[in-house]
């Protein structure tokens, strides 16, 4: 019977983004030591510096990772949907209800992250701008296609309604206010069908 390759097998810079990923998402990032993430990664500290020469280049790293992810979920959703934007965004919409009720949710780790490095120059805020900026793209350009009216003030409000409902969460949990996010945004793009 083949055995299930342990720790070390996993190449160690995957390890380590991998405990930094768990570690800032659930901890905070400043709060997180790059000793705690060398022990979760079970390596050392010189290995974690050898591949992130420092924290904020893997926060940057980290950040970058979840982009990737993110965008990763909005290319298939719009490859499983190609050329229907109104089945689009029912999909969208399912996934963003997904995330909003999940109990783990910690809310959306960029605008955390963003929350916590406050310094302009911090190599992570660029990333998270780009990312933020993309998402929105996204939406301006779904409710376009979907031929809403005013699809750049809708995905505003809407981008706004999302943020807010991910960090009301934190406070109030998946039975709050953000329980009602879905049923919000419906009803705005309802009011933007021409």
């Amino acid at each position: 019977m083949p055995q299930t390759p342990g720790p070390r097998a996993v190449p160690p810079r995957i390890r380590i983004l991998s405990a930094a990923c768990d570690l800032f998402y659930h901890h905070g990032i400043h709060s997180v030591s790059m000793d705690a993430i060398a022990e979760a990664a079970a390596t050392n500290k010189m290995t974690v510096y050898r591949h992130f020469p420092s924290k904020d280049v893997l926060v940057a790293e980290y950040l970058r990772k979840l982009a990737q992810e993110a965008d990763a979920h909005w290319d298939e959703i719009a490859k499983q949907c190609a050329g229907d934007p109104q089945t689009e965004i029912r999909t969208w919409l399912a996934q963003v209800s997904e995330c909003v009720t999940h109990d783990g949710e910690r809310g959306c780790a960029l605008a955390n992250a963003a929350v916590e490095l406050p310094e302009k120059d911090h190599p992570a805020r660029a990333v998270i701008e780009e990312f933020k900026k993309g998402h929105r793209l996204r939406l301006v350009k779904l409710f376009g296609d979907a031929k809403l009216r005013d699809p750049e003030g809708l995905a505003d409000e809407v981008f706004l309604l999302i943020e807010g409902a991910r960090i009301n969460i934190q406070s109030l949990g998946v039975e709050g206010p953000a329980s009602r996010l879905v049923r919000l945004i419906e009803t705005l793009v309802d009011s933007h069908r021409q």
